[in-house]
């Protein structure tokens, strides 16, 4: 999987009236995509455990990154084509509306500003988790209001700057914010103990003081801050492409709750077991003409990338490391809030 420095396409996406960052931002993303021949996405700007990893040879992989690659299948095809273009939490929204990037899939959530006043466009929520605090078990803080007067470390350029800040407000205290854009950095401050306290999306907080092997030194407490929708992140005014995005979720989705998997889908394929699945596996005509996609893209997504499950076991449940539980991210059949969109 190619990836490019933010400047470096920002100049040849730069080049020409009619630039593919134009088209783009003019809604026609689809158009510019299947020109160009790859999806560009953002990636975190370092590793953000379980959503978006990078190895020193520069190979991605998370959960955010393989929702990319389902997006990009859909598209084209084929899951290498996404160029990840790492990009720093407040430079997402500038790339994104530039066309510098095609969508944000980056731990992203849906706010009302984000909305009404960056011109943004979401798509369904494909992880709802809550902002938590972590605090060192030496401390002795059972709950937030025991931390008055303590430092915590805080994701800069993020909601959880706006969340911290109303919740110590509603408890009367006040915390020294250490605020650090990059996750690594962030940890570091926290974990050599810079900050009392580090606040971050509960799963990052979950992963971080497992992948550190501290999990008996650092108690997660029982304040939520929050409880944030994470989004894929697009511009207003290209309908088709959120519709894209919002179909490739809801397809991941449909083949978990059916049973459908990137091992079994050719067998289903061959004797669909209902219409649904038929029109849905491309077996049947019409999944694909309202949306510019050719029949067979669903099919493509669960064969190349795979149902949500099993992207959500391999990068954050039982087949990584993390070993974390779906909680309110499974299906509504599976006492969660995820659920698909009819095919009909």
């Amino acid at each position: 999987m190619k990836t490019l420095k933010l400047g470096a396409m920002a100049l040849v996406l730069a080049m020409g009236q009619f630039t593919p960052a134009a088209q783009a931002a003019g809604g026609k993303t689809l158009e510019t995509v299947k020109g160009r021949g790859t999806l560009l996405c953002t990636g975190h700007d370092g590793s953000y455990l379980g959503f978006a990893e990078v190895d020193d040879k520069g190979n991605w992989r998370g959960l955010d990154i393989d929702l990319c690659r389902a997006v990009a299948t859909a598209v084209l095809g084929d899951p290498s084509k996404v160029t990840v273009i790492p990009i720093s939490w407040a430079q997402r929204w500038p790339a994104l509306q530039s066309g510098e990037v095609d969508l944000v899939i980056k731990a992203s959530g849906a706010t009302l500003s984000r909305d009404a006043e960056l011109g943004l466009q979401f798509s369904l929520s494909y992880y709802l988790g809550t902002t938590k605090i972590m605090a060192h078990k030496e401390l002795g803080i059972k709950s937030l209001k025991e931390a008055d007067g303590g430092t915590i470390c805080i994701p800069a350029g993020t909601t959880q700057q706006q969340q911290i800040a109303s919740y110590t407000a509603k408890l009367g205290i006040k915390l020294e914010p250490v605020l650090i854009e990059k996750t690594e950095e962030l940890e570091q401050a926290y974990f050599s103990g810079r900050c009392d306290l580090y606040t971050q999306w509960g799963p990052v907080l979950a992963i971080a003081r497992t992948a550190k092997g501290k999990v008996e030194e650092h108690d997660i407490l029982p304040d939520v801050l929050a409880v944030e929708p994470e989004v894929i992140v697009l511009r207003q005014g290209d309908d088709n492409w959120v519709d894209i995005a919002n179909w490739t979720l809801s397809a991941l989705w449909f083949a978990e709750q059916e049973g459908i998997t990137s091992k079994n889908v050719d067998e289903i394929r061959a004797n669909p077991p209902s219409p649904e699945i038929g029109k849905f596996l491309g077996v049947t005509p019409g999944i694909g003409t309202g949306l510019g996609l050719g029949d067979d893209w669903a099919y493509n997504v669960i064969r190349k990338v795979g149902n949500y499950a099993e992207i959500f076991d391999r990068n954050l449940g039982a087949g990584s490391p993390y070993r974390m539980e779906r909680e309110l991210t499974a299906l509504w059949n599976a006492g969660g809030v995820l659920y698909p969109y009819l095919i009909d």
